[in-house]
């Protein structure tokens, strides 16, 4: 996958968001670590709108925490601290998020891959959006 340069990388999955800045040049991966932000513990507690027929309280939660972790990337990009994005996140995680995703957000997306890399090492993570 071609990351731009200053391109956000987040990582997500049920219960983590991760982020990097991209500060390598087209063709080359170089993430730096960005602080977690801390999302609203009532947007992160569950969904009504869940994807599974039947929820557990589990997938509640993990559901939610998408949900949670969309609205965030949504209000940085449409307050313009992200102009390219780039999702990591397990396939079932990415699939809620993109229930989540805004029209600006969807407009700024460079990549998205889905694979579960939450709690993996930078290095991990660089060498999958190389391959990708």
């Amino acid at each position: 996958m071609i990351l731009p340069n200053g391109a956000t990388v987040a990582v997500a999955d049920g219960e983590s968001l991760t982020l990097f800045r991209n500060g390598g040049h087209e063709g080359q991966v170089s993430l730096s670590p960005l602080p977690s932000p801390e999302l609203a513990a009532a947007n992160a507690g569950g969904s009504h709108h869940s994807s599974a027929a039947n929820p557990d309280d589990r997938t509640q939660a993990e559901d939610g925490h998408a949900a949670a972790s969309a609205a965030w990337l949504n209000s940085q990009v449409l307050d313009g601290k992200i102009s390219s994005l780039v999702v990591i996140a397990a396939p079932r995680a990415l699939g809620e998020l993109r229930k989540h995703y805004h029209k600006a957000l969807t407009a700024v997306l460079a990549g998205e891959l889905a694979k579960d890399l939450a709690g993996h090492s930078k290095a991990d993570i660089e060498a999958a959006l190389g391959a990708a």
